[in-house]
């Protein structure tokens, strides 16, 4: 099999080619590297190389954040996906690794493991947002964390409230102006709810945003992604909230079921009147109206190998 790293040189601050290549000469294992040079170029990439050589088995070690990996997951998707000579890992250098966060205590970072890891078969999720088709392996979220990092992009550059304070900035700013955000949501093609919420989701993993645990029930390779919602909310009862949804406590707190709406589906349809912001996998889009839908064991994702201990 073919190893290929494909980095992301800007993830996390700065470019880990160099470290990546002279650890795998530690550790002799033969790879190719691959640096991108622009947004969904990791992509373009992805399924050029898996359409010029059909025959030939490959993994392809996404190396930056989930944003990283979205791209290398889409590209090994247009390429047939899990019925194609194609797997996909990774290897967290970005500011935001969630997806393999659902792998408790898996060390992704230990390259001889990783290469000597196997594949399972997980799912993904598919968006047709705008008439295009996007794909997301992790999370696709709606409200207020979305606009958070659309706060965040508008800000970054700022003097004072950009840079570090970005996310700082768009907290405070969307508790104050994004807690309510009209959608109406279809699942399984039946209407389940609308009106102003503070946030939606459509989950496959069960982390979001650095570690909150938004999804606590989800599986990635089940068949079933997991739809939330939670109601728009005072200031006080969004702080009660927070610290629960972090840890993902809301979905068994009675003092939250009046408001934390959850339920698993095969398909949901986010719509509204006015154009919205969704972020799948990190990647921020705007849309009036997106539908997903889960693709059961669809793609060959690779786990590290498990040392054994010694007795």
């Amino acid at each position: 099999m073919k190893h290929i790293f494909v980095v992301n040189p800007c993830a996390g601050g700065k470019d880990c080619s160099d470290e990546i290549a002279a650890a795998l000469d530690i550790q002799e294992i033969a790879a190719e590297i691959y640096c991108t040079v622009a947004p969904r170029d990791a992509t373009r990439f992805v399924a050029g190389w898996c359409h010029e050589r059909p025959g030939e088995k490959v993994r392809f070690y996404a190396c930056g954040g989930d944003g990283t990996l979205n791209e290398v997951v889409a590209g090994v998707m247009e390429a047939g996906g899990s019925a194609s000579n194609a797997e996909v890992s990774c290897f967290p250098c970005g500011s935001g690794n969630d997806y393999v966060k659902n792998w408790p205590g898996v060390d992704f970072s230990d390259l001889k493991a990783l290469a000597e890891g196997e594949a399972q078969t997980v799912d993904v999720l598919r968006l047709t947002v705008g008439g295009q088709i996007r794909y997301c392996v992790n999370v696709m979220n709606f409200g207020f964390e979305a606009e958070v990092c659309r706060t965040m992009e508008t800000v970054r550059r700022w003097p004072l409230l950009g840079g570090r304070m970005s996310y700082v900035t768009g907290i405070v700013h969307c508790l104050l102006h994004k807690r309510h955000n009209p959608c109406r949501i279809t699942v399984d093609g039946e209407a389940w709810h609308s009106g102003d919420m503070l946030l939606g989701s459509a989950a496959n993993g069960q982390y979001v945003g650095g570690g909150f645990k938004c999804a606590p029930r989800a599986v990635v390779d089940d068949g079933w992604l997991e739809a939330q919602c939670v109601d728009a909310l005072s200031i006080p009862r969004f702080l009660r909230l927070i610290g629960h949804y972090k840890k993902g406590e809301h979905l068994d707190r009675p003092d939250m079921h009046d408001v934390v709406h959850h339920r698993r589906a095969h398909t949901m349809v986010f719509e509204s009147d006015r154009e919205f912001s969704i972020v799948a996998d990190g990647e921020l889009i705007r849309c009036r109206r997106v539908e997903v839908e889960c693709l059961p064991q669809a793609l060959r994702f690779a786990v590290p190998r498990i040392k054994e201990l010694r007795s």
